[in-house]
């Protein structure tokens, strides 16, 4: 029986979270998944705010005290499918949104220092326990169109698209470059944050509203631009944010200096078994390693080192903890795990030694007037420099969009960093200079969250059917 007191009785539960002695040697999800109970006594927390400041702050305005009173209530398969109408990954969005940042730290109980209604895990729960207990998304009321779309890209961005395409009785075959879908939520996010097992389920589910995948198929190099626009009725782009941001120091292209993507992606792969034939599988085991960077990227460069071993695991970020734009979360998971941090320290040059060690040196900083985002700068002081020996230096510097090489030739015009233009809020949105493709995501907003990708997915599908109303 829900009591509006209820708050005051149970204090916040997100669920146990394994022991770091033991979560640091596997590759396994860290939080481990509500009971029925515990969903149901966490959503029972929730004050039902008249202005849902959850709601508001979520990228996709997920329904969230409907569908928490309906997990009160034990109503599991209507909350799936309300969770559904707003969020086409709402499963893999309640274990790698960064709440803390959004649902969870507008929740007015947070506000007042009560502690959040544990969002993110009832959201996980709500998509996971339904699928067990065999629900499923209705499409028995979708009339299937003759309309076809060329995906480009299994990422979060590609796969709402998909979805909300198929919904609404439009084809979707999605094409991708990788082995397996998701893209970044398969091979760049670890699995201590995202096991693989749940990528599966989703293609399996997406598989039987119709949605075909095109695997192991590179656009513009396997099948042509020209021949997906011959067989679909409009293209949707999806295909991220992948060029790797350099810090522009000496030293950076030394043996032995990695960049981040490709080393998580090598670590799943060795995971999954699917590593390419001929290439090495990369390990930190008994390592000494340096990652330099503060995003949540470098946070999975961190984690993903102490897994494999390494000796020691150092992160430096130029700027402080409380300015860094990674997740509080994931910090604190990676202080727990063994990593040590430097704050305020910017890499200035890395030297290779005899032996084929590195010597990273950084240079202490201190935060300068708020740069045109609002974040502080950050200057370096004079004569601080101190050198660190490592073995391998991983860099998280972040990523940019960057325009595919017929980009031209289709009329796709690219803003100077390389993301995509598109009519964010024109007649149809999302659409590229070229009226028959679209594009969103990273690719058009720049490396950003998961879930503001599953948004514009979804907000470009609702411009193609527009677009395929007026032709």
């Amino acid at each position: 029986m829900s009591d509006v007191f209820q708050f005051m009785k149970l204090s916040r539960n997100p669920g146990d979270k394994i022991d770091a002695s033991v979560r640091k040697i596997e590759f396994k999800e860290i939080y481990q998944p509500l009971l029925a109970v515990d969903a149901a006594d966490q959503a029972g927390r929730c004050l039902s705010c008249g202005n849902p400041y959850c709601e508001w702050q979520c990228p996709v305005h997920n329904y969230i005290p409907n569908w928490l009173k309906l997990v009160e209530e034990g109503r599991l398969f209507e909350a799936a499918e309300l969770s559904h109408q707003t969020n086409s990954l709402p499963e893999i969005c309640g274990r790698v949104c960064p709440q803390d940042r959004l649902c969870e730290g507008a929740c007015t109980l947070d506000q007042g220092g009560f502690g959040a209604v544990s969002i993110g895990s009832i959201e996980k729960y709500i998509t996971d326990e339904a699928f067990k207990a065999g629900w499923r998304p209705d499409m028995s009321k979708v009339v299937w169109t003759d309309k076809t779309v060329g995906v480009i890209g299994a990422g979060p961005a590609g796969l709402a698209c998909a979805d909300v395409l198929a919904r609404n009785g439009v084809k979707p075959v999605v094409y991708d470059r990788y082995e397996e879908i998701g893209g970044l939520l398969t091979f760049g996010i670890p699995e201590f944050k995202l096991e693989k097992e749940v990528i599966r389920r989703r293609r399996e589910i997406m598989e039987g509203m119709g949605v075909r995948f095109v695997l192991n198929t590179e656009v513009g190099k396997d099948i042509s631009i020209d021949k997906l626009l011959k067989q679909h009725d409009s293209v949707f782009m999806g295909m991220g944010a992948y060029k790797y941001m350099k810090g522009g120091f000496q030293g950076e292209d030394s043996p032995g200096v990695l960049e981040a993507l490709p080393y998580l992606v090598n670590n799943v792969r060795q995971n999954l078994g699917t590593l390419p034939k001929g290439e090495v599988p990369v390990s930190m085991r008994g390592k000494r390693v340096m990652v330099l960077g503060g995003g949540d990227t470098a946070m999975d460069c961190n984690r993903t080192a102490i897994r494999q071993g390494a000796k020691r695991v150092i992160c430096a970020y130029r700027r402080d903890e409380a300015n860094m734009p990674g997740s509080k979360r994931e910090v604190a998971n990676a202080r727990e795990e063994g990593v040590q941090f430097l704050w305020n320290r910017q890499p200035i040059a890395i030297e290779p030694m005899i032996g084929g060690t590195l010597a990273v040196k950084l240079a202490e900083t201190r935060l300068g007037p708020p740069d045109a985002k609002g974040r502080r700068n950050a200057e370096v002081a004079p004569d601080s420099e101190e050198i660190i020996e490592c073995d391998h230096v991983i860099i998280a510097f972040g990523f940019q969009a960057e325009a595919a090489g017929w980009f031209e030739a289709q009329g796709i015009h690219t803003a100077g960093n390389g993301r995509t233009l598109v009519q964010a809020g024109g007649k149809h949105p999302y659409q590229t200079d070229n009226p028959k493709i679209f594009a969103g995501g990273d690719m058009v907003r720049g490396a950003d969250l998961v879930v503001r990708a599953v948004f514009e997915g979804r907000q470009a599908a609702e411009g193609i059917l527009g677009y395929f109303d007026c032709v």
